[in-house]
């Protein structure tokens, strides 16, 4: 099964995330199959996250599941699911 999750960067306290396609037999930190989009969770609201709105459509229609993060940070920036 593949999932559409969060991959962790950044250092302590200046947390910065990618947005992955992912087996879900991987770590977290793992290998990607396809990285979509960032999300950078301390910069302004506006700046926060951005993806490639035709890839992460593409992914959910081929039957990857988004985590509940992942939906929420979807459904703020208006792509419903």
């Amino acid at each position: 099964m593949v999932k559409i999750r969060l991959k962790k960067f950044g250092s302590k306290k200046r947390p910065y995330y990618r947005i992955v396609v992912q087996d879900v037999r991987s770590p977290r930190d793992g290998t990607t199959i396809e990285e979509i989009g960032v999300y950078h969770p301390i910069e302004a609201e506006d700046k926060q996250i951005s993806f490639k709105e035709d890839r992460a459509k593409y992914w959910i229609g081929v039957g990857a599941q988004p985590t509940d993060t992942v939906k929420q940070l979807f459904n703020k920036k208006g792509l419903t699911l």
